[in-house]
């Protein structure tokens, strides 16, 4: 077994163990390098959630500030990051300045001896989204069913959100506790919320929102009614009508993001 083989497997131990803990990290790998580098194009490292390698080599730490600055970068928005490291009379040369980003790359720079270029390629790797389904209805009981098959984790209770996990709450109590259950959502700040029932049921307890002081603007956050327009009729079409809007928001919010980014 070579060097390479070898590292790639504890590599791929610790990605495992990190998932299975609900960990973010991010893969690092350089892609292009020019003139004396310690590490070559295809080095690969293993960062945690504050930047940290704690897995592989990237070569000297000619590179570890900027490595850091854009994995943290890439946890934060969700998407991939390419950093291009390199003496400043080379970035002067290019007519840009370390922090700036042109078509999708950003400049660091590298005030090591060597004077080499490392391009790094940065990829993050999110907790698994959280779907929280409050319920007991048949609705919330085929939601949570389908849901695991559609990579989602899944919730039956709104308990503490884990950093960087995005958390997506449906509310299909149908009738028991819905007026508690929705403050108690409302109260989570979830990245989504969504309420199983009509537009009029819901009119009815938004007014009972505001009379318990919540604001209009919290109360519109939560869509009602959940789920897309399918015709759904049945618990199961109904759960695969809402988890279709789901995975709507979840993706849209992605592209949002990449957008803002680039």
């Amino acid at each position: 077994m070579t060097p390479a083989e070898i590292l790639s497997t504890d590599l791929a131990e610790a990605a495992k163990e990190l998932r299975a803990l609900d960990q973010p990290f991010a893969f690092a790998t350089i892609v292009r390098t020019a003139g004396a580098t310690a590490a070559k194009p295809g080095a690969k490292a293993l960062l945690s959630a504050d930047g940290t390698i704690i897995q592989g080599w990237l070569g000297g730490g000619c590179t570890r500030g900027a490595v850091k600055r854009a994995a943290l970068q890439a946890l934060q928005d969700g998407a991939p990051q390419l950093v291009s490291v390199a003496p400043e009379d080379l970035l002067a040369e290019k007519g840009v300045a370390a922090g700036d980003e042109i078509d999708g790359t950003r400049f660091a720079r590298n005030g090591c001896p060597s004077r080499g270029t490392v391009d790094i390629f940065i990829e993050p790797c999110l907790p698994t989204p959280l779907l929280v389904v409050l319920g007991t209805s048949p609705v919330a009981k085929a939601l949570c069913a389908i849901a695991p098959s559609f990579h989602w984790s899944v919730s039956t209770a709104l308990a503490e959100n884990k950093p960087h996990q995005q958390r997506f709450v449906v509310i299909a109590t149908q009738g028991q506790g819905d007026l508690d259950v929705l403050k108690s959502t409302i109260a989570a700040r979830p990245a989504y919320a969504a309420f199983v029932g009509s537009r009029k049921k819901y009119a009815v307890l938004a007014e009972k929102l505001v009379a318990a002081k919540i604001s209009e603007a919290e109360i519109n956050q939560v869509h009602a009614p959940a789920g897309l327009d399918l015709g759904a009729v049945t618990p199961e079409e109904i759960a695969l009508s809402i988890l279709a809007q789901l995975v709507q928001e979840r993706r849209t919010a992605v592209k949002r993001t990449q957008e803002e980014t680039t």
